[in-house]
Order: C-alpha cells, then sequence, then structure tokens
C-alpha cells in the first residue's frame, strides 16, 4: 500500500492547482504546463487563451480563510519579479508562443469546508 507523504500545506496547494485547471478550463484556456521552474523560481500554470492569443503565466494562491487577506494580496512585488522573469526565461526557450500576448495571471482559491471557490484575475500586474 503506497502512502501519500505530501505535507498537509502541499495537499491544499496541490487541490488549489487542480481547481485552477478546472477553472482554466470553463474560461476556454488549455493548460500548456504545470510547475514551470527555472533557476529564478516557478510558475504554477502556464496556459493558452487561443481566442485572444494569449499565453497566460499564472500564479495560484490557495487558502483556507482570509484571516490574514485574500490569497491574491500574498503575491509580494518580489513574487511578481519572480514570475515576470521566469516568464522571459520560457519565451527565450519556447520562442514558438512569442506571437502570443503574455499575461501574468493569479488564480485565488478559497478551499473550506463549504467549498472550493476560485477567482482568476487577469493581467494582475502588468506587462512581461
Amino acid at each position: 500500500m503506497e502512502t501519500d507523504r505530501r505535507t498537509r500545506k502541499r495537499k491544499i496547494g496541490d487541490a488549489g492547482e487542480d481547481a485552477a485547471c478546472k477553472l482554466l478550463d470553463r474560461e476556454g484556456y488549455s493548460v500548456l504546463l504545470r510547475n514551470f521552474s527555472c533557476k529564478i523560481g516557478e510558475i504554477d500554470i502556464i496556459a493558452i487563451d487561443g481566442r485572444h492569443n494569449i499565453l497566460a503565466f499564472i500564479e495560484v494562491k490557495t487558502r483556507r480563510n482570509t484571516d490574514f487577506g485574500l490569497p491574491c494580496q500574498a503575491v509580494d512585488r518580489e513574487k511578481q519579479h519572480k514570475m515576470r522573469r521566469c516568464a522571459e526565461v520560457f519565451l527565450l526557450r519556447n520562442r514558438r508562443f512569442t506571437m502570443l500576448q503574455p499575461s501574468l495571471d493569479i488564480i485565488e482559491v478559497l478551499h473550506t469546508d463549504k467549498g472550493i471557490f476560485a477567482r482568476h484575475i487577469k493581467n494582475a500586474f502588468g506587462e512581461v
């Protein structure tokens, strides 16, 4: 019998990413990649909105409550800077996507006893 060795925090984070992918699918996005990492950091989800020619670089923030604010408020300037730099690295490595308009997005997820609620904040902090 295999045991799940993920921490409680990691399980909540994974559930948040799963919820984010479902939301993106409902919005018409195609998830290209999850957990892209480079020396600078990581991007949780990279997705394409083919209808609008957008390549979205998405940070997913999941919380169990709003005691410390909304999940999106946890994306500070340092994380924004790292996301922007990681997006640049991705585009340098994958030039075929440079014709798409890049967008730095956040999907915030509340994972409560009453259910999972997700909100997509598009172009949350400017240009790549």
